[in-house]
């Protein structure tokens, strides 16, 4: 209970020093429930979407596949005649025949897109019975002909469409042009999806280009029959044949779910990594706060040791100050983090993927594990100061507070700390040798592991030389105001190292992917100005096949040299060694090798565009044992089987089509029929000479109608690409801003405990004449240059880190290094405001003490 007592009593006694590092655990905590909360109500909100949307049991091609798009625009069907005979089958209520497809584009009257930004399909099908479990008619009518449609309540609010108000929908098989006559609602949560009804014959011989056909037919069950037994029910129907599948509610939604699996765990992991960074630097922020209190503690610890205080009790007390602080900071931030994943989907929402509060999921071991990360997070950081508490002697009581460092620990640490960098240094120089990016990536990963833990463990010892460089330039221009900063910042090197080591974590992080992200893109762009000879790239940011009239209007554009297609067959290889393998074969005209220039290693390219011909990649070529001359057998899953002879091989040391094995537009048509064939991936166009301008215009105008797809020459691709990259950066760059958010909140708590500290001292000064502007500025640029220190120490860091990254990037043909310098150097300029604004608090309340009570404070 004495215990209890002292903690409880030093905890309220010191609870605003507390109440920076318990702002560190909520913001941790908050991170890791609001992902958990945010991820498990995406969850909870597509799996009623998808038990919503399926029938009791759904029968549909075998080849069909929920998140598949097909090659050739037109997904898979089944006659109407399997619906008739499914509908006869006993225990089936109801059989509707359904139509759906994905490979389609929305546009409103002025040809703006109505599809999702945020990567939701849009989806075009009939209405049927079946879509009532999910939707209702909120206004006018379903369609009854082809100039009729209607579609989902979302999209007609987010584009301010209404009834009478044309669309067209855009497929394979033409434009079709039709009049809303009816607006649905979701029952369920939308996640963002654009949804166009038509009716049945529209979509039968539009989306799937023959009348009489479905994608999947949508069974209902009689009262009392449950789904397995309707299930195999309708597949002795069917028999054996293997041309269908036949999916209960459950493994219909599970098979949808499936598709979204993989995009919500590399969300989820992602977050939690970002969260995992922030407790990391929280330790920093924690291991400080008490440190400096134990410090400040010392001859009252001394005192309970000289009455009767055993170790093992000062200890204790100092840890359950630490539960204390874990259990108040991980409660908050539990209730903060059902905050943040609130604003998560109020922003997705804003971005057009809208998911209802209404569906919010709070698993029972999401508060759990909230609190137990907090808690035992807490403890742990607070367990080395327990320790160094618990060795306090009474005779601590007789001098005054604070211990002197141990000498001989801090040798050992500066060595430990040598060994781990100079381990992991050799892992990153590992990395730079290596032979196989899986090889090296192991290397990498265990040379980033070890510096960081080698950069954290030496920070003392680094802390002393690189702050008396940086207090000889910056702080000297400052005179004795600065030299006493400069003193301040050295007189606890292993408290500054601690302080610093937060800041260098988010730091080395950003300078790291910036240096990739960099690399990257200069890498790529090389790639382009050697490889890419084309004028002209069109092709869609959503993925959406080229469909044959926009097709047909490049074609006709005027002042293009040649257009290429560039089309992608799945197919079944047999090699000359007897092994098979399933690859995709590019089929492109003979004028790809101009708008690509590929290097080859054996044959020529251009041969490859013969009849019956084809090349592969060197990798490829090199696991086989293929040569030129060898006969490939290739078995299109699209049509019928080829015997093609090897006329090249291509280099593979590109990071463009890479292992790509090319054939004649041609050659494929003998094997692939046209209602088969697949489409456009993406086109190529080549201006005549000096048309450059004006093909390019002409171009853009004749794809005006089609908003789905992009025209960008040279220039506008390697912007194009920039962007993405740089989009990716800022979204990490964000996630990281928490763990700095938490350095900087370090910073101040370190300043804050410091002046306190220093409380007689500051006193002392202020009576010599220190003004209270001298006593501020001294304060603020020892934040700064604490703050330097740390930027230093991560920008560092992380451009090593990066430099041995991209040796393993240029593994994979991006084999050129950009240090991103602007970058690196703003960084390091913020991180002085970054100080500044850390010193904020501290200075302010140091410049207010009464200079008289600062003296006769007990220090």
């Amino acid at each position: 209970m004495t215990v209890w007592k002292t903690s409880m009593r030093n905890f309220l006694a010191h609870k605003g020093r507390m109440a920076l590092s318990a702002v560190a655990v909520l913001l941790s905590v908050a991170f890791v429930c609001g992902t958990l909360v945010f991820t498990d109500t995406m969850n909870t909100t597509f799996d009623k979407l998808f038990a919503a949307t399926s029938a009791d049991v759904t029968v549909s091609p075998r080849a069909a596949r929920a998140d598949d798009v097909p090659e050739n625009g037109r997904p898979e069907a089944l006659p109407a005649s399997v619906v008739a005979e499914v509908g006869g089958v006993d225990g089936v209520e109801k059989a509707e025949g359904a139509v759906s497809s994905m490979a389609v584009t929305v546009v409103d009257s002025d040809n703006k897109n109505l599809g999702s930004e945020t990567g939701a399909p849009t989806i075009a099908g009939n209405w049927t019975d079946n879509d009532l479990r999910s939707m209702e008619i909120t206004s006018g009518h379903a369609p009854r002909g082809p100039t009729e449609v209607m579609i989902d309540a979302d999209t007609a609010e987010k584009h301010h469409l209404s009834l009478g108000d044309e669309v067209r929908t855009i497929a394979v098989t033409g434009d079709i042009r039709a009049k809303i006559t009816g607006i649905a609602s979701f029952t369920v949560t939308n996640p963002g999806a654009a949804v166009v009804y038509l009716d049945t014959a529209t979509a039968q011989e539009k989306l799937l280009g023959a009348p009489g056909v479905f994608t999947h037919i949508s069974v209902t069950a009689e009262a009392g029959v449950a789904d397995t037994r309707l299930k195999k029910n309708v597949s002795a129907a069917l028999g054996d044949s293997g041309a269908y599948k036949v999916q209960t509610q459950d493994e219909a939604a599970a098979a949808n779910k499936d598709s979204m699996g993989s995009f919500l765990d590399v969300l989820k992991y992602a977050m939690l990594g970002f969260a995992g960074i922030a407790f990391l630097v929280g330790i920093f922020l924690i291991v400080n706060t008490f440190s400096m209190l134990v410090a400040q503690r010392t001859r009252e610890i001394g005192l309970m040791r000289a009455i009767g205080s055993s170790r093992k009790q000062v200890n204790r007390s100092v840890l359950v100050e630490a539960v204390l602080l874990g259990i108040v900071g991980s409660a908050l931030g539990v209730g903060a983090g059902i905050g943040l994943a609130v604003g998560l989907m109020k922003m997705m929402g804003a971005v057009g993927m809208e998911l209802s509060t209404g569906d919010l999921t709070i698993a029972w071991t999401t508060p759990v594990t909230g609190l137990a990360l907090g808690i035992v997070v807490t403890v742990l950081a607070a367990y080395i100061p327990a320790r160094r508490a618990g060795k306090v002697s009474p005779m601590a009581a007789l001098r005054d507070a604070g211990t002197p460092a141990d000498a001989k620990s801090g040798w050992v640490r500066a060595g430990l700390g040598l060994v781990l960098t100079g381990a992991g240094a050799a892992g990153l120089w590992a990395t730079t040798q290596a032979d196989k990016a899986t090889e090296g990536s192991l290397y990498l990963g265990l040379g980033v592991v070890l510096t960081l833990i080698g950069f954290i463990v030496i920070g003392p010892l680094l802390a002393g030389a690189v702050v008396r460089v940086l207090g000889a330039v910056v702080l000297r221009l400052f005179g004795p105001v600065g030299r006493l900063a400069e003193r301040n910042a050295l007189r606890n090197p292993r408290r500054t190292g601690a302080t610093g080591a937060a800041l260098m974590i988010g730091l080395a992080l950003v300078a790291c992917l910036s240096v990739v992200g960099s690399s990257m893109v200069a890498s790529a762009t090389d790639e382009l100005d050697k490889s890419v000879g084309t004028d002209f790239i069109v092709q869609s940011d959503t993925g959406q096949l080229i469909v044959p009239q926009a097709a047909d209007a490049i074609e006709k554009v005027p002042g293009i040299e040649h257009v290429t297609n560039y089309r992608m067959l799945a197919a079944k290889l047999t090699n000359p060694d007897g092994s098979t393998a399933d690859e995709h074969v590019t089929a492109a005209d003979p004028t790809y090798p101009q708008d690509l220039r590929r290097e080859t290693t054996a044959g020529d390219l251009s041969k490859a565009y013969g009849a019956d011909s084809m090349s592969v990649g060197s990798d490829y070529a090199a696991l086989h044992g293929i040569e030129v001359g060898d006969e490939l057998t290739v078995a299109f899953k699209a049509g019928g089987t080829a015997g093609l002879k090897v006329a090249a091989i291509t280099s593979d040391d590109t990071n463009v089509d890479r292992g790509a094995m090319y054939i004649n537009v041609t050659t494929a048509e003998r094997y692939v029929t046209a209602d088969r064939m697949p489409k456009n991936m993406i086109m190529f166009a080549s201006a005549e000479d000096g048309k450059e301008k004006e093909a390019y215009a002409a171009l853009k105008s004749s794809l005006a109608a089609y908003p789905q797809y992009k025209v960008q020459n040279q220039a506008d691709f390697k912007q194009d690409l920039k962007d993405q990259v740089g989009q990716l950066l800022n979204i990490v760059y964000g996630l990281l801003a928490l763990a700095i958010i938490v350095a900087v909140l370090g910073v101040v708590n370190t300043l804050a405990l410091s002046v306190v500290e220093r409380t007689r001292e500051i006193g002392l000064m202020r009576a010599i004449g220190l003004s209270r502007r001298q006593l501020r500025r001294m304060i603020r640029l020892e934040s700064v240059v604490i703050a330097l220190f740390g930027a230093l120490l991560g920008l560092g860091l992380g451009m090593g880190w990066g430099t041995s990254a991209q040796k393993l990037l240029a593994l994979e043909g991006l084999g050129v290094l950009e240090i991103p310098w602007p970058t690196i150097l703003t960084v390091f300029v913020a991180s002085a405001f970054v100080g500044l604004f850390a010193a904020l608090i501290p200075a302010f309340r140091a410049g207010r003490m009464n200079v008289l009570n600062a003296i006769a404070t007990d220090g």
